[in-house]
């Protein structure tokens, strides 16, 4: 239900690129751009705040929108970081082809109003949670280079081989000082040290979920296990339109007649990779698997199952301030 005439109060759009800002206003547009930068930042914060809107949405940008997010909401503002793919799918339904950084921006403030009722302000993260979360981007950034660099030394001529090898290294020790640092982090933290040990009493779940789940899914033990699957991307929607014979084929295929989508795309790469430990050292996930497998279903298809099944039972654990058990 829309209820776009109950408030005076704006809704607004902010379309976050690396260098600018481009804002508007629904239902009277309100156009203008600020650079993304501290100064631009606390000058849109400061103009909002004077409006008063009744919500702000941005996109998830892979954190170039952190940020403005944090200056609005730490504001006392009510935003909303959305997935993009919802404001695609809004912009496919209004029939809008047409794609700048303006016209997003007004796109995002008139999805805020259309969407009003199931839009909730996304929670302003504590300066530990931010710390960790930083800790963790910082993580990842030096777990790509060296992955990169490490392939470049399979195929470097002699001459370069050394160089590769010292910045291997290198990034090697900058990572163990980091999980050093993340560890200390985790020890001060009281509640993430008990949650922590929760997560840790599940075969298959190492410190690299335990910390990616506590710092980018702090939803977890407060949602019910539908909720959780689908805020991390592994629920299942249908996908059964179309010619029957195309659908038998993507089932064939492995893509079956639901899908996953959406969510949050670290996290489930790291929950992929702790599943694939879970199905060799976890017997609730090893027998859940293999009874998918000789139903017939497809390895992919059983494998997210899988993580599903791992994601909403930690989820049920925390939320139980209960630790694991094999008959669980």
């Amino acid at each position: 239900m829309v209820r776009e005439e109950s408030s005076p109060q704006p809704f607004i759009g902010i379309d976050v690129c690396q260098d600018q800002l481009d804002v508007d206003a629904y239902p009277t547009p309100q156009p203008f751009s600020v650079a993304n930068d501290a100064t631009g930042i606390a000058a849109l914060t400061e103009r909002l705040g004077a409006l008063k809107p009744a919500l702000i949405v941005l996109e998830a940008t892979g954190g170039l929108e952190r940020a403005v997010f944090l200056s609005l909401a730490a504001a006392g503002l009510r935003v909303a970081v959305v997935n993009p793919r919802q404001v695609r799918d809004h912009a496919r339904a209004r029939g809008l082809r047409a794609k700048t950084d303006r016209l997003d921006a007004a796109l995002l403030a008139h999805f805020a109003a259309t969407h009003q009722d199931r839009l909730r302000p996304t929670p302003l993260p504590t300066d530990t949670q931010q710390h960790l979360q930083a800790l963790l981007d910082r993580r990842r950034q030096l777990l790509h280079m060296l992955q990169a660099e490490q392939s470049r030394l399979t195929r470097a001529l002699p001459q370069v081989k050394a160089s590769l090898q010292e910045h291997i290294a290198w990034l090697q020790a900058r990572l163990d000082d980091l999980d050093g640092e993340l560890q200390t982090l985790l020890a001060a933290h009281e509640p993430w040290q008990a949650a922590a040990e929760i997560l840790r009493s599940v075969p298959g779940v190492g410190p690299v979920l335990t910390l990616t789940l506590l710092g980018d899914v702090p939803e977890l033990g407060h949602l019910n296990r539908h909720q959780i699957a689908a805020l991390v991307g592994v629920a299942p929607f249908h996908a059964e339109s179309g010619h029957p014979e195309r659908r038998k084929r993507r089932y064939r295929d492995g893509a079956g007649k639901r899908h996953v989508a959406g969510g949050r795309k670290v996290v489930r790469g790291v929950l992929y990779m702790a599943t694939l430990t879970a199905i060799r050292w976890n017997p609730v996930i090893r027998t859940f698997y293999q009874r998918l497998l000789a139903a017939g279903k497809p390895r992919k298809v059983a494998l997210t199952a899988c993580m599903r099944k791992l994601l909403t039972l930690l989820n049920t654990l925390l939320k139980n301030q209960t630790t694991w058990q094999p008959a669980s």
